[in-house]
C-alpha cells in the first residue's frame, strides 16, 4: 500500500460530515439499503465476506453477516464470525491500560519508561520523561510511524519486544509537539500491560475487559481452537493469507465479531448491560473520548469528532478492513468487519455501509451523516512550492538502530528536491508537501540495516522544522508482493 494512503487509513483519521443526501424511501426491512450495500461489497469482489452490527439505546437492533468468512473451507460468515480489528485493536487496549490506571497501577502522567523496566525509549528529539502514558495512547508521545507484520509462511518472527523497543523505541519528535500516528506505541502499552499486571497481554486482556465484558467472541490472536470461528484473512486480490503476528500486538492483533465488537462499542456508550461488569467508572470512560492536544481529534484510543458526539476508530491491514463508529448522544454504535486487505475502494464500500445505517435508523437527520475517511496531509494538493525556510542544502545523520551515516537534503526554489544517504546516489523526492511544520517525501534509496534488506523498499521522510534544523522519521516501506513493514530511522538536519 502506497505509505501516504497507509498514514491516512491507519491512522483510524476519520471524518464523519454535517451533510447527508437525501434520505432513502425505507421498505418495511428499514436496513434492506444496508443489506444491499453489503451485497454490493460482496458481489463486487470488493470482500470475501462483510459483518455488520448495529446497537441503539443499549440493544443489538439489527446484525448480519454476507460471504465468507472461510472460502477455501466453505464456512460462512456469521455476526459471531471473529474477524481480525486490525488497528480497532487500539481501542480495546487502551481500555485494558485504564483499567490499571482506574486500580491505581498505572499514572497517566508519567514517563512510560517507569513501567518499561530495562527497556527504554530513547529520547532522540527531546527528553523521554516527556513521553507518557498518555501521551503514547494519544499517540503524541514523538514515537515514529511504525509496523512490522510477521506471516505464517515465512522464517522468522517478532523478537523480544525488549529488542524491538531498543531498535525502534525512539523518540523522533518532541513529546507534546505534534499528533504522529505510532503502531509501536500500542506494542509498548500491551508490554506495559503484561509488567504492570504479572500476567501476559493475550491473559490480563481476556481475564480483566473481555470476559467482564461478555464478549467470548474476542480474543488476542487465533489459537487453533478459534480457527474454525475466525474469518480467514484475504489479499486485495481474493487470494487467502497466512496468520499473521505483529512487534505492536497492542495495536492490531485483536480478533471480535461483529456482535462482540458492538457490545464493546456499548460499554463506552455506558449503556450498563446486565450482563456487563462496569469495568472502568463512566468518568474514566469519558476521560479516554476527550481530545489530548495537540492531536486535534484523537483520544485515548478513540477518534474524538465534534465535541465527542462522534467517536470512530478505523483498522487497515492485509486481510483486514474494520470500521468502528459511536454516537454517545443518540446512544447508537455500529461496526463494520471485512476479511479483505485495505484499500481505499474497501474502505468506501465500508463508509457506503455505515452511510446506509445513518439512513436506516435516521432518515433525513443530516447529523448522523457519514462520509469517508481524512486524506493524506498533502495528498491531492498543488506542486509543492517551498517557503524561503526550507530552501537550500541540509546537511547532517540518519541514525539507524546499527548504525549512523550521513544524510542530505537539497530543496530548490522551484520545488523540486533530492536527498542522500551515505554514499548512495541523490535520489529525487517524490509526493513533496510541507504541513504543520512538517517536510513530507517519498524516495528511492536503501535503508541500512538487516531487518529493512529482508524485501525490497523505499523510503519516505517526515521532517519537523524548527529554525535551522530539520529533525524527524525517514521510513523504510516494503514494497513486495506483501506489507511486511514500515521501519523508522532518525534524520537530524541542519541548514548550510
Amino acid at each position: 500500500m502506497n505509505i501516504r494512503v497507509q498514514r491516512a487509513l491507519i491512522a483510524g483519521g476519520i471524518l464523519i460530515a454535517g451533510t447527508i443526501a437525501e434520505a432513502h424511501s425505507q421498505s418495511v426491512d428499514k436496513f434492506e439499503s444496508v443489506r444491499s450495500e453489503m451485497r454490493r461489497f460482496v458481489d463486487s469482489g470488493g470482500a470475501p465476506s462483510v459483518a455488520v452490527s448495529v446497537a441503539k439505546d443499549g440493544k443489538i437492533v439489527w446484525e448480519e453477516a454476507i460471504g465468507w468468512a472461510d472460502r477455501e473451507r466453505a464456512i460462512r460468515a456469521t455476526p459471531n464470525t471473529m474477524y481480525a480489528l486490525a488497528s480497532v485493536s487500539k481501542s480495546l487496549t487502551a481500555t485494558g491500560i485504564m483499567v490499571l490506571v482506574e486500580r491505581g497501577k498505572i499514572d497517566l502522567d508519567a514517563p512510560t519508561n517507569k513501567y518499561l523496566g530495562s527497556s527504554r525509549l530513547t529520547g532522540l528529539a527531546g527528553n523521554s520523561d516527556g513521553a507518557t502514558i498518555r501521551r503514547v495512547l494519544s499517540h503524541t508521545a514523538g514515537l515514529p510511524l511504525h509496523s512490522q507484520i510477521y506471516y505464517g509462511d515465512r522464517e522468522y518472527a517478532p523478537p523480544p519486544m525488549e529488542e524491538t523497543i531498543r531498535r525502534y523505541g525512539i523518540l523522533v519528535y518532541p513529546p507534546g509537539e505534534i499528533y504522529g500516528y505510532a503502531n509501536l506505541g500500542y506494542g509498548i502499552l500491551d508490554y506495559v500491560i503484561s509488567r504492570v499486571s504479572g500476567k501476559s497481554y493475550h491473559d490480563f486482556m481476556r481475564d480483566q475487559v473481555f470476559l467482564p465484558l461478555g464478549l467470548t467472541h474476542t480474543a488476542v490472536d487465533i489459537s487453533p481452537a478459534l480457527e474454525g470461528v475466525a474469518a480467514r484473512g484475504y489479499d486485495a486480490n481474493q487470494r487467502p493469507l497466512p496468520g499473521l503476528a505483529f512487534d505492536h500486538a497492542g495495536a492490531s492483533a485483536i480478533y471480535s465479531s461483529a456482535h462482540d465488537l458492538v457490545r464493546f462499542a456499548m460499554f463506552h456508550l455506558k449503556d450498563h448491560l446486565a450482563d456487563q461488569r462496569a469495568i472502568l467508572k463512566d468518568e474514566n470512560i469519558d476521560l479516554m473520548h476527550r481530545v489530548v492536544p495537540p492531536a486535534i481529534d484523537y483520544g485515548l484510543g478513540f477518534t474524538v469528532r465534534d465535541g465527542g458526539a462522534r467517536l470512530a476508530h478505523t483498522g487497515g491491514m492485509p486481510g483486514a478492513s474494520t470500521l468502528m463508529i459511536l454516537y454517545p448522544q443518540r446512544n447508537v454504535a455500529l461496526v463494520v468487519l471485512s476479511n479483505t486487505s485495505t484499500s481505499q475502494t474497501a474502505v468506501m464500500q465500508e463508509f457506503a455501509i455505515a452511510r446506509e445505517v445513518g439512513v436506516a435508523l435516521f432518515p433525513g437527520d443530516a447529523s448522523v451523516a457519514v462520509r469517508g475517511p481524512v486524506g493524506a496531509p498533502g495528498q491531492g494538493a498543488t506542486p509543492f512550492a517551498p517557503n524561503p525556510e526550507l530552501v537550500g542544502n541540509w546537511a547532517g545523520t540518519l541514525r539507524t538502530w546499527q548504525q549512523t551515516v550521513t544524510f542530505r537534503l537539497t530543496i530548490a526554489a522551484d520545488g523540486t528536491a533530492t536527498a542522500q544517504i551515505g554514499d548512495q546516489p541523490p535520489a529525487t523526492l517524490a509526493n513533496v508537501s510541507f504541513h504543520e511544520r512538517r517536510l513530507f517525501g517519498n524516495f528511492a534509496a536503501i535503508m541500512p540495516t538487516d531487518d529493512a534488506h529482508r524485501w525490497p523498499h523505499s523510503l519516505s521522510l517526515g521532517l519537523l522544522l524548527s529554525g535551522r534544523t530539520l529533525r524527524g522519521e525517514v521510513d523504510a516501506n516494503s514494497n513486495a508482493d506483501r506489507i511486511y513493514f514500515t521501519l523508522a530511522s532518525y534524520a537530524d538536519l541542519t541548514k548550510r
